[in-house]
């Protein structure tokens, strides 16, 4: 009785399908469930009768892409604007957030009422990577308010981009424009 035998598969083969098959899997494990949204996060009203404090109005720089060796080629980015309550006991009210192209237009609001952050918590808001509306100067201007004396919130853009075993991040601070 003879088995007609597939020979073994060459090591360098073999080592290739054990990375893709790596890769999948990480990819797979790591994609997970959203990040909390601003639509999680506890909307409030201000009115009158709410007396504000402290306060800043925040530019951040961000960009939706960059360019690579020529002008004509380009990376893609995903923007994440991280907001952090730094203060220990108080929460800050977040009023708005911005997201500007670089001729000035706005793109986008990403809140249609002013939210609470609750002490040390963050949120954050996203620009995904096929966005390219902003453009390569592109901002955020966010404005926070308090009804105490509060620590400034942590106020910065996360741009990241990874193709192949190529990868591109940086981070880009808010910057104050005004204060109350």
């Amino acid at each position: 009785m003879r088995f007609n035998r597939q020979p073994p598969m060459p090591f360098i083969l073999r080592f290739w399908f054990v990375l893709i098959v790596a890769c999948l899997t990480a990819c797979t494990a790591a994609s997970g469930p959203p990040p909390p949204a601003a639509a999680d996060l506890k909307v409030v009203t201000l009115d009158d009768s709410v007396k504000i404090v402290a306060g800043q109005t925040l530019y951040v720089p961000v960009y939706a892409y960059i360019y690579t060796g020529e002008q004509n080629r380009t990376w893609d980015l995903t923007t994440t604007l991280s907001v952090r309550n730094t203060d220990q006991t108080h929460p800050i009210i977040i009023r708005s957030v911005d997201y500007f192209a670089g001729n000035g237009t706005l793109v986008r609001n990403y809140l249609e009422q002013p939210v609470e952050l609750n002490p040390l918590a963050a949120t954050e808001f996203v620009v995904a990577q096929a966005d390219r509306s902003g453009g390569v100067g592109a901002s955020f201007v966010v404005e926070w308010v308090a009804q105490t004396t509060v620590s400034a919130p942590v106020v910065e853009a996360v741009m990241i981009n990874t193709l192949g075993n190529q990868g591109l991040s940086f981070v880009s601070p808010g910057r104050v424009i005004k204060s109350r």
